[in-house]
This record gives C-alpha cells, structure tokens and sequence, in this order.
C-alpha cells in the first residue's frame, strides 16, 4: 500500500495490536541498493513484528536487499508478485511475474541462501487470461519448490491491460474458494488470504479454511478494527485501550518526529478514521483536515480535536 503503510501508520497500528505482523510499503531493489538505504529501511522497533516487501526480479539484487532486511531488525522479507501498475510492469516486477514462475522461485531461493528470517510471496490468483487454476497451481508449485516460508494470495486475478491499479482492487471477482483449494492442495504451506476484507469476524471466517489473514485498507480506514485483533485471533487478553488512549499514545512519539522535521499533516492523515462510526467523527476528520497543514501546526490540533469528539 503505496504511501499507506509507511512508519507512521504502523507505530499506530502497533499501538492498536501487539502481535499483527506489519508490512512496509513496497521497496525496489534497485532503490535500495542505488538510492537512499537507510531512508528505506527507516523504522522503530517498536512497529516488531514487521516485514520489509520488495519489488524485483533480479535473484542476486533480491537476496543483497533481504540481507539488508535482516540485518536492519526485520523479521520477515516479502516479495511482491502482485503489483498491476504499469510502473512496476515497466521494471519487469509485480504480477507480472506470475508469467515467469522459475525467476520467482530463484528469487526466493536466493532470498532463503542469504537470510535466516521467513522469506515469503505476495500474488494473485492469475494475470490477464493466464486466470486458470492450473495457471496458479503450477505458480505455487514453483513458490513451494523454493521453500517459501508462506504464500499470501490476493482472491483476484489482475489485469496487466485496461485496468488501473486501483480498478483491479475491486474489479476483478474475489474467488476465495480458489484460495482454499491451494491450501488443501499444499497442506504444508503457509497459505494466507487478502482481498475483500473488511471485519475481524470476516477473518475468522476464513481461518477455517486457511493460516493467516491480511487486511489492508479496512484498516487503513478504520484503524480501530485492529484493537480486538490481539483477544480474538492471538488469544490475548489483555486491556484494550480507547480511541482517545491510543491518540493519546501516539502524541509523544507524534512531538520525536515532529523534531525530525515530520509534517503533522504526513502523520495525522493515518488517523482520520480513528473514530469512524462514532459521535464527533466527522467534525474531528474536519478538524485535523482544516488545521494539521498549517503553518505552525503542532500536537495542540490533535488535542483540540479530540474535544470536539464529546
């Protein structure tokens, strides 16, 4: 989730749930090793357990950038083989590697030689017409002839063709049941499921059928949705703070990255949807909308805002 998931929406996220694995946005392996590494690689550890994905076809780049993973503090390296943009198509990465099932396996092997945390793949259930079942059983074959720690299937196909990133979120039909078919199938791997959900209840739905599950943008636009995740699927029963806890709890960790030289407006807008479904939702988006770009704009927006919650 390009822009999404950077380490201000995961310190919250992590503030929210104790043991939700969190995953970066997508890095290049071409950014990391010719760009800014370290800017990169930039995280707290407080946002562990957390996985680094990539984005690359090159099998000696992929396993340099998973050494660079581990060695950063990182507890998993994803590789992403599911991105439709046409950027990432250009670079020959994303799910466009479905095509090229023997590159991806190298990939991850090479990945697996250099690192001793989990290496794990990102995908879709197909690209363009190649859409078959058999398409996507001769894809995991591949993946679980590599010793990939875990598979984490997104229930659609994607269209490399006519559709835009965002269409193919939503456009292509979710088949759940395909995922589950690949998880009987490979009984031994690690198989999670991502697409098209929305609740904790949806998620232990489907924890039925396979071993893991990712929410994205569910969470993103409602944050909150992970504070039952530690008692109902980690079995940890421990206090669930409040909306106006957490906020609370993100102000000093708000005021360190402020003196980095942090926008307010780069973190708050990971917090719009704190409230969502609430009274006074609406009138505290409002407020940190209208006030967090200012000039001068400090954590004073955010507390001011929490009184119009009442």
């Amino acid at each position: 989730m390009l822009d999404w998931t950077d380490r201000d929406f995961r310190y919250l996220c992590r503030l929210l749930s104790r043991h939700t694995l969190l995953y970066t946005e997508m890095v290049t392996t071409g950014a990391l090793l010719h760009g800014d590494t370290q800017r990169f690689l930039d995280h707290d550890a407080a946002e562990y357990p957390l996985a680094l994905q990539l984005g690359g076809c090159e099998p000696k780049d992929l396993a340099a950038c998973a050494k660079l993973a581990e060695d950063a503090g990182y507890q998993e390296v994803n590789l992403n083989v599911g991105c439709p943009s046409d950027r990432v198509q250009n670079g020959q990465f994303g799910a466009c590697l479905m095509a090229s099932p023997d590159l991806v396996a190298e990939g991850v092997a090479a990945m697996k030689a250099a690192v001793n945390i989990p290496v794990t793949v990102k995908t879709r259930l197909g690209i363009d017409e190649q859409d078959s079942y058999a398409f996507l059983h001769q894809f995991v074959t591949a993946i679980d002839s590599a010793d990939a720690d875990a598979l984490i299937l997104h229930a659609r196909k994607a269209w490399l063709q006519g559709l835009s990133p965002k269409q193919n979120r939503d456009i292509p039909p979710l088949d759940y049941d395909r995922v589950y078919q690949i998880k009987q199938d490979f009984p031994s791997l690690h198989v999670d499921i991502n697409g098209g959900i929305h609740t904790l209840d949806e998620a232990e739905e489907h924890l039925v059928h396979i071993n893991g599950v990712m929410i994205g943008r569910a969470i993103y636009h409602q944050p909150y949705l992970l504070a039952e995740a530690d008692k109902r699927l980690f079995a940890d029963e421990h206090a669930v703070l409040s909306e106006h806890e957490i906020v609370e709890q993100m102000l000093p960790y708000i005021e360190q990255r402020m003196r980095e030289g942090r926008p307010l407006k780069s973190i708050t807008r990971h917090m719009l949807g704190m409230f969502q479904g609430k009274p006074g939702a609406r009138r505290w988006r409002r407020y940190l909308s209208e006030n967090a770009h200012l000039k001068g704009a400090d954590t004073d927006v955010i507390r001011q805002a929490l009184k119009l919650l009442v």
